[in-house]
């Protein structure tokens, strides 16, 4: 095994070999300066790759990190970004490549850091992507994959965008969207044009005041769209429109909306965006809408028409156009101010008929295609058109997988085809593309527990022959994983339900040896535990330190029908308290190489008000340690979280109507029985649950003499995203637990750029 101490000595040499060749490329023919750098294999085929010996937090951190690839419209090469961050240089590099679908080699395009989102235009030789400038502006920028390092721009915005969508309107005509925010007035903003203020204050007149983990401010979330036209063989933007201007519409919707909230045609946009007549902190209720554009060229924009479906007034998303822009779909919740209500399929078969009609008889269908009393009865999390536009495809969280559907649209309803089939096996869709024009083939990008990227080519019609394209990490072999080490486990719940796990195990594991358990519990509460790639809370990185990780998902979580996500309502410490410790006995009876008597507990969100509930109760006091994660304290304390339809709905109202259930499952109810060492983590930026929660479990800790530690960020929000940060956390964290179940240190903590408060 290799120590961290070689795998820096590594890194620091492939550095070196970077600035050679980068000293090269400055004369000589270009090369591929992202295969040389600490770089995982790009292809199955490539002989050139990086191997850890052990899969470490400094591997997880600073393997490169792949953006979900794009197909030209010939299905040669799919375009894609990867970011990757060396320890060694404290700095991050950014490269958009190509790949070539048939070999699997990537050529890389540019190594701007300050370049994004690249886009094909009308062929397989141009692209299009973002370059973010000093003075705040964004410039398009036009290259080309056969003359690398000839790029022009073909214009320039006055602000940060984002989320860029293009569609083909003929020959050298293309209508481009995009994102960014706007100022009241209806123009592009620019963070760098903010006037100084002599005084600091912020005076709001209504809630919400703070969102996720900034400030509200009038700078909403738009849509601008315009024409890129190519004369004497290049392209310029000639015209810019703010689709949302004095509409009071905002989309994307904050926090995380961007893409899947708006798509584009050759004769429009639609979008969805949150009803603009009701509180976004305590209401949920969204509506779709459509833009109709005759000219992408002219301004201003027609004013957006409203689909109001009366059956369903919850969260919509996923909004999307069919390839010949006749058609479109999104999805929708039915019930206002419950954040995790079954997504519906919604189908709009003519925006012609749409735009001619209003209230039901609009012609759009909520797609009968499972309810609770029926076999299929899951949420979608993305629907997209097929190539052909003849089936709608939904990506659904099933059984720890996020799984591509089919559904026929021209099928009938009683016909079996019009019931989802499922399209792809283990793992975690994240991307779906056509893979070239005129072809139904799909190019699918998608991650596992033990690979951060892969892209593979699905046929609908016979989804048993689909071809890997790449593997970021060789299947796994380059993080030193395997699929070998990653299995189901099932238990009895609660009630009269079984609930399920995911199981990792190091990657030298013996069933002769008995390893220590790390009992991690996901947040959410309605979400769940799946096979797919993160890089902060990544049950790999524990298993390699010698665990057996065990990722149960208790009533609530998603993936399992609607019925089992509501159980979790008004009950947050009852069925899934109960359905955990249920998963410890299993465990201790039925896992004869997993040592429960040296056990930790981990999670985050809500998986961190599960470890304060631990410690108030008996479950608490079969684990040597815990690691609650901006976690809750006092169920009162969620009053001053952003989104209040949250606590309000899954405690049956707000507090002075649901006194009682807000009451009953707060864990600082119970702080006479906490006794087990723990680490508390709370971050500065984290709105959703604010750092006197963390220290208010601190300061109960400290008083009552229980072994603790604090750790907090004051640049992070609810989640630990910046790359120096992460080490720390996985440094702290895995410390921590090491040190109670007789594992040794992962790093000595002197070797960390931290401030140590006492």
């Amino acid at each position: 095994m290799a120590s961290s101490k070689v795998v820096s000595i590594s890194l620091i040499l492939a550095a070196c070999v970077i600035a050679f060749l980068y000293i090269g490329l400055q004369s000589g023919p270009r090369f591929d300066v992202g295969s040389v750098i600490a770089e995982f294999a790009n292809s199955g085929t490539s002989d050139r790759s990086f191997h850890a010996d052990k899969f470490t937090p400094e591997i997880l951190l600073s393997a490169p990190r792949r953006s979900p690839a794009v197909p030209d419209p010939n299905g040669k090469l799919a375009v894609y970004t990867v970011s990757t961050y060396s320890f060694q240089l404290n700095k991050k590099t950014t490269e958009i490549k190509v790949i070539s679908i048939k070999s699997g080699q990537s050529t890389l395009i540019t190594n701007d850091v300050a370049t994004s989102e690249p886009n094909w235009l009308q062929d397989d030789t141009e692209l299009l992507w973002l370059k973010e400038g000093d003075d705040g502006a964004t410039k398009l920028v036009v290259g080309s994959v056969d003359k690398i390092g000839e790029a022009y721009v073909a214009g320039i915005l006055p602000g940060a965008i984002s989320n860029v969508k293009l569609k083909l309107l003929g020959p050298d005509r293309i209508a481009i969207a995009w994102t960014g925010q706007s100022w009241p007035n209806g123009t592009l903003y620019n963070q760098q044009q903010e006037p100084k203020r002599r005084s600091t204050a912020r005076l709001y007149d209504q809630t919400m005041v703070r969102h996720w983990d900034k400030y509200v401010t009038p700078q909403k979330n738009a849509i601008w769209y315009g024409l890129l036209q190519r004369s004497r063989g290049k392209w310029g933007l000639t015209s810019v429109t703010n689709a949302l201007q004095d509409t009071g519409l905002e989309t994307p919707i904050p926090p995380f909306g961007g893409k899947d909230h708006f798509d584009i045609s050759s004769t429009g946009l639609v979008f969805v965006a949150k009803d603009p007549e009701l509180n976004p902190a305590f209401n949920t209720k969204c509506n779709f809408y459509h833009v109709q554009i005759s000219d992408f060229s002219a301004g201003p924009a027609p004013k957006p028409e409203k689909l109001e479906l009366e059956t369903l007034q919850g969260a919509a998303s996923s909004p999307v156009l069919s390839p010949d822009s006749k058609s479109a779909a999104f999805l929708q919740m039915q019930q206002n101010s419950y954040e995790s209500d079954r997504n519906r399929l919604v189908y709009i078969p003519s925006i012609a008929a749409l735009r001619e009609k209003t209230g039901s008889s609009t012609g759009a269908q909520i797609l009968d295609i499972g309810d609770q009393d029926t076999e299929w009865d899951r949420s979608p999390s993305s629907v997209s058109f097929s190539p052909d536009g003849t089936m709608l495809l939904p990506v659904v969280v099933d059984k720890g997988d996020d799984v591509l559907f089919t559904i026929d649209l021209t099928a009938s309803v009683a016909e079996p085809a019009h019931q989802p089939q499922r399209l792809t096996g283990s793992g975690s869709v994240l991307d779906v593309q056509p893979l070239k024009t005129g072809s139904n083939e799909l190019f699918i990008s998608s991650t596992s527990l033990i690979d951060n990227s892969v892209y593979t080519i699905v046929d609908p019609a016979q989804p048993a022959g689909a071809r890997t394209v790449s593997s970021n990490s060789r299947n796994g072999a380059s993080f030193a994983l395997s699929s070998d080490q990653v299995s189901d486990m099932w238990f009895k719940g609660a009630g009269a339900y079984q609930v399920h796990a995911l199981v990792v195990k190091p990657s030298n594991f013996s069933e002769n040896q008995r390893y220590p358990l790390a009992y991690m519990i996901h947040g959410g509460p309605q979400s769940a535990w799946t096979r797919s790639w993160s890089t902060r809370w990544n049950p790999a990185v524990f298993a390699e330190q010698g665990y057996v990780v065990i990722c149960p998902n208790p009533t609530g979580s998603t993936g399992y029908g609607q019925a089992f996500v509501d159980a979790i309502t008004g009950s947050w410490g009852g069925a899934p308290y109960e359905d955990l410790v249920n998963g410890f006995e299993h465990i201790r009876e039925h896992l004869p190489y997993v040592d429960t008597d040296r056990a930790v507990a981990l999670g985050a969100s809500y998986g961190g008000y599960m470890m304060n509930w631990f410690q108030g109760h008996a479950l608490g006091r079969v684990f040597k340690a815990l690691v609650c994660h901006d976690g809750v304290f006092s169920m009162p304390g969620q009053m001053s979280s952003d989104e209040q339809y949250f606590p309000n709905h899954d405690t049956g109202g707000p507090y002075w109507e649901s006194m009682d259930t807000w009451q009953k499952w707060s864990p600082h109810r119970f702080t006479g029985n906490w006794s087990t060492p723990m680490l508390v983590i709370h971050n500065e930026l984290d709105y959703r649950l604010p750092i006197s929660e963390g220290l208010a479990m601190f300061n109960v800790l400290q008083e009552r003499g229980i072994e603790s530690r604090f750790l907090t960020f004051s640049d992070e929000n609810h989640w630990v995203l910046k790359d120096e940060n992460s080490l720390v956390w996985h440094t702290v964290v895995l410390n921590w637990i090491n040190k109670f179940v007789g594992l040794p240190h992962y790093k000595d903590e002197s070797m960390l750029d931290m401030n140590y408060g006492g």
